[in-house]
């Protein structure tokens, strides 16, 4: 069976990044804009790092462009601004696409592994977020709406 584990991902710095160095750990996935009205969820997703990382948890921001262009800078931009704005620490990767068929593998792996509202695969939004198990598979979808504090009492099932 498929697990986030069988992905890599190229972070903001240029690497492949093996997602099984997070084997054995709870991810949080979410994409990410910095000029979007949920923008400020960096705080929660920063706060759920801080408070959840020392017992397992991996928040994992994945930049997107798809909604809005809400998402248009580069890998040097974005790090500053999530860096600079929200003091994010959790690991950031290169900008992607969601939805079609840019979208890296780990992503159509998300899609249909925790569908969304009335089993659709379409990623809707900036800020949608992936729970996944300590085996890494995706338990959960959370819309955009869901503020990364409601998470917590789910992330502590994980752990």
């Amino acid at each position: 069976m498929t697990s986030v584990y069988d992905f890599t991902a190229r972070t903001l710095s240029g690497e492949e990044k093996p997602l099984a160095d997070y084997r054995g750990r709870p991810l949080l996935i979410v994409n990410t804009a910095s000029q979007c009205g949920f923008t400020p969820q960096y705080a929660g997703l920063e706060a759920l790092h801080q408070s959840y990382g020392p017992k397992g948890l991996v928040v994992l921001g994945f930049p997107c462009n798809q909604f809005g262009a809400q998402e248009p800078g580069d890998a040097a931009e974005i790090a500053n601004f999530c860096s600079l704005t929200y003091d994010v620490d959790f690991p950031m990767f290169a900008k992607i696409d969601v939805n079609g068929p840019d979208a890296p593998p780990l992503y159509a792996y998300l899609r249909k592994a925790a569908r969304g509202v009335l089993g659709s695969e379409r990623i809707k939004w900036n800020f949608t977020k992936f729970l996944v198990d300590r085996d890494g598979h995706a338990v959960r979808r959370y819309a955009p709406t869901t503020k990364p504090e409601a998470l917590g009492p789910a992330i502590e099932r994980l752990l």
